[in-house]
């Protein structure tokens, strides 16, 4: 299954999840939108910390989705590759696995992703 189309399947999730709990996503929502504003960390580099986090738990929908933002945030394929070898170090083995994926779902969500990056 490519990147995008576990992209889309999260959101069908997701969707269905907030149906079921609706206050609850709300509610994580509103976090979400509070931390995902430029303040002493710029936005980029708050997104390059998220999928380093995402990578070192093992959490792949976690890293398919922030790599998606990080991407429309600016962020370079060289920023990420840092960022996933702090989340290595941390890590070890199990985040070396999802440290590939991380890279593998950049190179192919900022590819499908560039018109949309760009506007």
């Amino acid at each position: 299954m490519s990147w995008m189309d576990k992209r889309e399947d999260m959101r069908g999730q997701l969707r269905k999840l907030n149906k079921a709990i609706p206050t609850v996503t709300r509610a994580f929502a509103g976090v979400s939108a509070a931390v995902k504003t430029d303040g002493a960390l710029d936005v980029k580099t708050k997104e390059l910390i998220a999928v380093a986090i995402a990578v070192a738990d093992s959490c792949e929908p976690c890293m398919n989705f922030h790599v998606e933002v990080l991407i429309n945030a600016g962020g370079s394929r060289e920023e990420l590759a840092e960022a996933l070898g702090m989340a290595v170090q941390m890590g070890g083995g199990p985040a070396l696995m999802y440290a590939a994926k991380a890279l593998d779902s950049y190179d192919e969500l900022s590819e499908a992703l560039a018109p949309k990056a760009a506007e």
